[in-house]
């Protein structure tokens, strides 16, 4: 447990508890709960305080998928593309059913647009084709994939590593982003976007997240990759690498000492971890006019671990 308190208004970052759940793991049991829609500003004497994300149209009318949107930075995406006018399908594993009907109960209350409800495995192959459908059958349409569902498990010794876990988390965190674009890109037109998740594991590696990081690296090619196929299209592809953000993948897969006061004082800016809330709007970058002239572009939001820190 570390004895530094960052200066930040997010409680949810510097007071996190010592806390274990099982996989896939959800936003309600952690202890705090994560912060999903408020962001960090500074005042005039630099004292941080919270304010909710508004959004301004970016998205108006678009209608957008997201893997993994019912809690963690996928619930982020998902509260402030609803916020900027965006109908979303949020694909969800059936255990955290719960996250969903959160979710789907706060954008309808609060904004005026529509969550549709997508349970489904995507390790399963024959799970992406049915998400469209099921996406097309109440929206009609494809604007905005965010590919965004992963898994992580800590193993700290490769010999230890087993291959049935490989071959699990390659199924979701890879090959299932490129099932979803196989099965999205002939419904999206000129102006679409597709959006990765991938992480600062990636570029800085991750001594016991050896299949996870690998994972991540083959997200950032084929990004660029098909990046490059769909240009003549229209059709932008871009992703963001996050930093170690409060979301209940972390609980899920690591022992609960390891979770107190989780990343303080570890990273080098703010050292905390960072909360949903301060992601979200880089997705409506990616997604709406703000990133037109942009693909094959990963954007980096890890506090500055990729620049060699922490």
């Amino acid at each position: 447990m570390s004895d530094q308190k960052p200066i930040t208004a997010y409680n949810a970052s510097k007071n996190i508890e010592k806390q274990t759940q099982d996989l896939p793991g959800v936003d309600e049991d952690m202890a705090p709960t994560a912060e999903h829609a408020k962001q960090e500003y500074w005042d005039e004497n630099g004292r941080p305080y919270l304010k909710e994300y508004q959004g301004t149209g970016k998205l108006e009318n678009k209608k957008a998928i997201i893997t993994g949107g019912d809690s963690g930075i996928g619930r982020s995406v998902a509260i402030f593309f609803a916020r900027e006018g965006a109908d979303v399908s949020i694909v969800y594993l059936p255990q955290e059913q719960k996250d969903a009907d959160w979710l789907k109960n706060h954008i309808e209350s609060t904004t005026k647009r529509s969550v549709h409800l997508i349970p489904a495995d995507l390790e399963q192959t024959e799970s992406a084709p049915q998400i469209i459908k099921s996406h097309l059958d109440k929206f009609g349409r494809i604007d905005i994939l965010v590919n965004n569902a992963s898994k992580q498990i800590m193993c700290k010794d490769i010999k230890d590593l087993d291959i049935k876990q490989v071959e699990s988390t390659y199924k979701l965190n890879i090959i299932s982003m490129i099932q979803m674009a196989t099965c999205a890109v002939p419904h999206m037109r000129r102006g679409s976007a597709i959006i990765n998740t991938t992480s600062v594991t990636a570029y800085k590696g991750s001594p016991s997240l050896i299949d996870y990081s690998s994972t991540k690296g083959a997200i950032v090619s084929f990004t660029r990759s098909l990046a490059v196929q769909l240009a003549p299209k229209g059709i932008r592809v871009n992703g963001i690498a996050p930093g170690p953000f409060y979301t209940p993948l972390q609980p899920a897969s690591r022992p609960p000492e390891n979770m107190e006061d989780w990343s303080v004082g570890e990273v080098p800016l703010h050292g905390r971890a960072g909360q949903p809330a301060e992601i979200g709007e880089a997705y409506v970058l990616l997604a709406g006019p703000g990133g037109n002239y942009m693909t094959g572009s990963i954007i980096h939001i890890n506090a500055g671990q990729h620049c060699g820190g922490s």
